[in-house]
């Protein structure tokens, strides 16, 4: 990518928890983010839930109300426990969690992690080994409240250090704690091409 060009994010992969958390910044980071997608008519594929931060995100895409399409795609069973998000535009049911990350990254852009669990952290370094087999090149970003990730960060240092990583965290992620500089970021991040060393 040229110096100084951006690129489109939407639709954006949205990665994040299906609980809203300990404390009230994360659904409010949750709400800021998909207001600032809603501002910039950036498209959102996510993981269709209706609660949590996963749920907030969406809410605040569709109280812009300017038609920013909101994706979701959920598996059977957790459809099956009400747990999908009808009011969106877009609520696709598979039958598994492997086809749900699959079409989520088929028709993502990009990628952004926000605090969440087990699943938040598989989806995200399913996408991050992908970018590192350069099976992909679009941008990671991680929105980092009140230092959530942190501890991520210093163990995937900790990583590149021991020779495990091809990529540099700083290269293979934009990390921020604010959305809009976030997305800003994101459009013009441009991912280093991985090390020839071995380890995945």
């Amino acid at each position: 990518m040229p110096p100084h060009a951006t690129r489109s994010l939407s639709p954006l992969g949205v990665y994040c928890g299906a609980a809203s958390g300990a404390r009230p910044i994360y659904a409010q980071s949750a709400r800021a983010l998909g207001t600032e997608m809603a501002r910039r008519n950036i498209a959102m594929v996510y993981g269709g839930g209706r609660a949590g931060l996963m749920g907030h995100v969406a809410d605040a895409i569709l109280e812009v109300g300017n038609g920013t399409q909101v994706t979701g795609i959920i598996t059977r069973q957790l459809m099956d426990k009400e747990l999908g998000h009808t009011g969106i535009h877009d609520l696709r049911i598979v039958d598994t969690m492997h086809e749900r990350k699959k079409m989520m990254a088929d028709i993502a852009r990009g990628f952004v992690a926000l605090p969440g669990g087990v699943g938040t952290l598989d989806e995200l370094f399913e996408i991050l080994a992908w970018a590192q087999l350069s099976i992909h090149d679009h941008p990671i970003g991680l929105l980092n409240v009140e230092g959530f990730y942190d501890p991520l960060l210093a163990l995937m240092e900790h990583m590149e250090r021991e020779k495990f990583l091809r990529v540099s965290p700083r290269d293979a992620m934009v990390v921020d704690s604010d959305p809009a500089a976030l997305l800003d970021r994101m459009a013009r991040h441009t991912p280093r091409t991985p090390r020839s060393h071995s380890g995945e």
